[in-house]
C-alpha cells in the first residue's frame, strides 16, 4: 500500500469514533491488551506523562511537551483528533510521525489487525507506542480519549498522571454525572505514581482524594498551591502571567504564545507538572519560559483561539462542550468588534440544547456541518437554535459558510468558528 491507501484503510476499515460515534466505542481493553502483547509492550522502553481530563488536556500536553524539548529532551507526544493530518497525532519534538513508518506498521502488523480489529484509536496508540520505542525517545506525553479507566492509552506505567478538570462530556459512555466521570477519569491513577488534577472541584474532590490514597500516592490540586494574580495580553500575539506558589511569586512575566484565556487554568496544571518532573529530569527556569513562549512553534498545536485573519478578524477554537464553549463565549465577549458573526456545526451526540443556550443572541449565525457522519444536519441546528433566538442562515458545507460570512462582515467584526473540532478542522 502506498500512504493514500493506507489511510483510507485506517478511516474506513477501522471503527472510528469520531466519525461514527457509539458503534465504534469499546468498553474493555482486550484488544489493547492483546496489541500490547503482541508487539512486546512498547511502552515499557520509553518514560511517560500520561493527561486525562474534560478540557484542556490536548493543550497542556503540547505546553508540557514543548517545555521538555527546551530542556533538550527527545519528546514523543500523543494526542487526539487531528485537525488537518492523521500525523498530528504522533509526534516527536514537534516533527510528525513519517509516512513510511504509517505504512510500515500497518504492513507488518497486518494478519494480527485483520484477526483482531481493533478501533481506529487502539490502532494510533500502539502506532505510537512502537514509533517512540524504535525512535528512542526519552519521554512521551501521552493524552487520553475520552476517557481513562478503559482508554487506550492506560497501560502506560507514568512518571506523572494528570487530570486536568471534569466536565459533562461523553455523558452516553462516562456517566450522567460529574462524579461518575470523575470515577472514570481516576481509572488512570497509578500505584505509587504522583498525581496532578489542574482544576478543583467540590463535586469530584473526594473522588481523587479516595483514589489516590487507595493507590498509595500523593495528590495535589494545582489551582490550591499556585495562582495567577497578573495577566494582560502583551503586544507581541501572546499573553503574559506572574505566577506565584501559594504567596510566594515564582514566575514573573512568563510569556504564553496561545491566546485564549482558558489558558490561565492549564498553565497552573503545567508549572505544577514541571515542578513535579524537577525531582527526574534537569528542567531549568528559562525552558519553562521558552517553552511556553514557543508552544506552537515547537508543537505545531492548532485550532485553541487561533487567528486566521484580520480585518474582519477571525478566530476559531476547539471548544465543544458545556463547559469549554462557555469558556470561549466569555472571551468572545471580552473581544472587541462592532458586529459578530459565528460560523457554527456541532456532533450530534453532544448536550445540544445545553450548548445552545450559551450562545449570544447579538450575532449572525451561520449553521452548517463539517464532512463527517456525525455531523448534526445545518437545518436541525438551525431549527434549536431558533428556541434560543439566534437568528441565521444554513449552509451546506464549512466552507460555504465562511465564505458567506467573510462577504457579509465589515472589517471591524469579528468572525468566529466553532462548535466542533471537525468545523475547526476544516478551516485551519
Amino acid at each position: 500500500m502506498n500512504y493514500q491507501e493506507t489511510l483510507d484503510f485506517l478511516f474506513n476499515s477501522l471503527p472510528m469514533f469520531q466519525r461514527q460515534g457509539k458503534a465504534a466505542y469499546k468498553a474493555n481493553l482486550d484488544n489493547s491488551i492483546a496489541f500490547d502483547k503482541f508487539l512486546n509492550h512498547p511502552h515499557k522502553s520509553f518514560k511517560s506523562v500520561h493527561i486525562a481530563g474534560t478540557n484542556g488536556k490536548g493543550s497542556s500536553s503540547h505546553m508540557l511537551a514543548s517545555v521538555l524539548q527546551e530542556a533538550g529532551y527527545k519528546v514523543g507526544l500523543y494526542t487526539s483528533p487531528h485537525l488537518k493530518d492523521f500525523r498530528e497525532r504522533i509526534k516527536i519534538n514537534g516533527e510528525l510521525i513519517s509516512r513510511k513508518f504509517v505504512i510500515d506498521f500497518i504492513e507488518k502488523n497486518s494478519d494480527f489487525i485483520k484477526k483482531q480489529e481493533p478501533s481506529f484509536f487502539e490502532m494510533t496508540v500502539f502506532m505510537a507506542f512502537q514509533y517512540f520505542k524504535e525512535q528512542t525517545i526519552d519521554i512521551a506525553i501521552i493524552e487520553t480519549g475520552m476517557g481513562g479507566r478503559l482508554d487506550s492509552t492506560n497501560l502506560i506505567e507514568p512518571e506523572l498522571s494528570i487530570i486536568t478538570n471534569i466536565s459533562l462530556d461523553h455523558t452516553q459512555f462516562l456517566g450522567d454525572t460529574i462524579g461518575e466521570i470523575a470515577v472514570e477519569k481516576a481509572g488512570i491513577i497509578k500505584k505509587g505514581v504522583p498525581l496532578i488534577i489542574g482544576e478543583s472541584n467540590l463535586e469530584y474532590n473526594s473522588v481523587f482524594i479516595s483514589k489516590s490514597k487507595e493507590k498509595d500516592t500523593s495528590c495535589i490540586f494545582a489551582d490550591q498551591v499556585y495562582n495567577i494574580p497578573y495577566a494582560l495580553n502583551s503586544i507581541r500575539e501572546s499573553q503574559l502571567f506572574d505566577i506565584c506558589k501559594r504567596e510566594t511569586k515564582i514566575y514573573e512575566k512568563i510569556e504564553l504564545d496561545l491566546l485564549g484565556y482558558y489558558q490561565q487554568k492549564n498553565i497552573l496544571t503545567v508549572i505544577a507538572a514541571v515542578e513535579n518532573l524537577k525531582n527526574s529530569f534537569n528542567i531549568n527556569r528559562q525552558d519553562v519560559y521558552s517553552g511556553l513562549k514557543h508552544v506552537v512553534k515547537n508543537t505545531g498545536l492548532l485550532g485553541r483561539w487561533q487567528t486566521l485573519g484580520n480585518n474582519p478578524r477571525i478566530i476559531c477554537d476547539t471548544g465543544h462542550n458545556e463547559a469549554g464553549v462557555a469558556l470561549v463565549i466569555d472571551q468572545i465577549k471580552q473581544t472587541a468588534f462592532e458586529n459578530l458573526h459565528i460560523v457554527w456545526g456541532m456532533v450530534n451526540d453532544k448536550s445540544i440544547d445545553e450548548i445552545m443556550s450559551l450562545l449570544p443572541r447579538n450575532a449572525n449565525y451561520y449553521f452548517t456541518k463539517a464532512s463527517i457522519p456525525r455531523a448534526l444536519d445545518e437545518e436541525e441546528l438551525n431549527t434549536i437554535a431558533k428556541k434560543y433566538y439566534l437568528k441565521g442562515k444554513t449552509y451546506k458545507s464549512v466552507a460555504e459558510a465562511l465564505l458567506a460570512a467573510k462577504v457579509t462582515a465589515n472589517q471591524n467584526d469579528l468572525i468566529f468558528i466553532g462548535g466542533s473540532t471537525f468545523v475547526v478542522a476544516e478551516v485551519v
